[in-house]
């Protein structure tokens, strides 16, 4: 795999073997290999992004139009993946379950308008609706695209999660967190970087962006600048995970709050056995159940609630089918002994999460 400049916007880009051009899903313009220097690419290396705003918007025959406004004078938008792999070694079973749970929740508790929500789906016949890498990536631009003051956003992705190694020097661990594409094996994954820079830096001041990540090592998959490490009584300490480089994760004045289904060195499980016979995942069903039974006040208390109740449905499907099975393939490895899954609460800002109001 070589990696070249885009010859427009200079976004990195993979150049398959034996390519002589490649678009750049970023801006659509063409970039021929004489255009630029291509340079092989490290197996696991991240490249940096061009800073925060220098990045043009997709183009609007994506299918994908600005949503109006709602009452309150802001707007709901909505980009809900859910992932399957189906007919693959990589196949999930719940996915799609969480990705229709997600969005009846976020309509029927929160307010959302169907037309506002982003569907991505391998049961979707609209081509643009299919959770591809570069669907995926143009459905985040659409998601932060011209966001106004009041504007309240949620990004959820169901699907494998991994790792790559860190080449640049910002991650602790030395590893970047991933969401892996139905198309991961020949398109490759979408990394952290790209994820902070696509959703997180560009935020403007008085919007807000929740995701809700249920995929594995998805702790930081949104590479934010703090995380709550909560223990099992309830207290809890920020820890400071701004990269070591120095590099700016933080947003343009905006605020965004990630939950997701475990740290970044665990894995996620799917579960039957809270849910009935539909098979979803655990993190997905502990968060709504948080909602529906009401400890949906606060983030401290959803975070408590999810904790609690994960507790149980690890327990109970122990012997389950695992998320991970992503992380086998990748590494060779393979899953035994007790499984481990704690959510994780993520945020550009330090607050109190006890007395912070929930909203989306």
């Amino acid at each position: 795999m070589m990696l070249i400049n885009c010859s427009h916007c200079h976004t990195p880009l993979q150049l398959p073997p034996g390519a002589s051009s490649m678009r750049c899903t970023i801006c659509q313009s063409i970039t021929y290999m004489s255009d630029s220097w291509g340079v092989p690419m490290p197996p696991g290396a991240s490249h940096s992004l061009p800073p925060p705003g220098s990045l043009p918007h997709p183009s609007p025959s994506l299918g994908l139009a600005l949503p109006s406004m709602q009452s309150g004078g802001g707007r709901k938008k909505a980009v809900i993946c859910g992932v399957t792999y189906r007919n693959t070694r990589n196949e999930l079973m719940g996915s799609i379950n969480d990705a229709k749970c997600m969005k009846y929740l976020l309509i029927n508790r929160f307010s959302f308008l169907e037309s506002n929500i982003v569907m991505l789906t391998e049961d979707e016949r609209d081509p643009y609706k299919i959770p591809t890498k570069h669907n995926i990536r143009m459905a985040m631009y659409w998601l932060v695209q011209g966001c106004q003051p009041r504007d309240s956003l949620v990004f959820f992705y169901s699907g494998h999660g991994s790792q790559r190694r860190d080449y640049s020097g910002e991650e602790a661990d030395g590893y970047d967190e991933t969401l892996c594409p139905l198309d991961f094996r020949t398109q490759g994954m979408i990394v952290d970087n790209e994820i902070n820079a696509t959703m997180v830096r560009p935020l403007s001041r008085g919007v807000k962006l929740h995701a809700i990540i249920n995929a594995c090592h998805s702790g930081t998959m949104l590479d934010l600048p703090y995380l709550c490490r909560m223990n099992r009584s309830g207290h809890y300490a920020w820890e400071d995970h701004r990269p070591r480089n120095g590099a700016w994760k933080g947003t343009s004045g905006g605020e965004v709050i990630s939950f997701s289904g475990c740290d970044d060195h665990q894995t996620a499980v799917q579960t039957t056995a809270l849910s009935g016979i539909t098979s979803t995942g655990a993190m997905t069903y502990c968060f709504i159940q948080a909602i529906e039974q009401g400890h949906g006040t606060t983030y401290g208390s959803i975070l408590n609630s999810m904790r609690s109740t994960i507790r149980k449905t690890v327990d109970l499907n122990s012997r389950g089918p695992v998320t991970s099975l992503i992380t086998m393939l990748l590494t060779g490895g393979s899953m035994s002994g007790t499984l481990r899954q704690e959510p994780q609460l993520t945020s550009n800002i330090m607050f109190d999460v006890y007395a912070k109001p929930f909203s989306l």
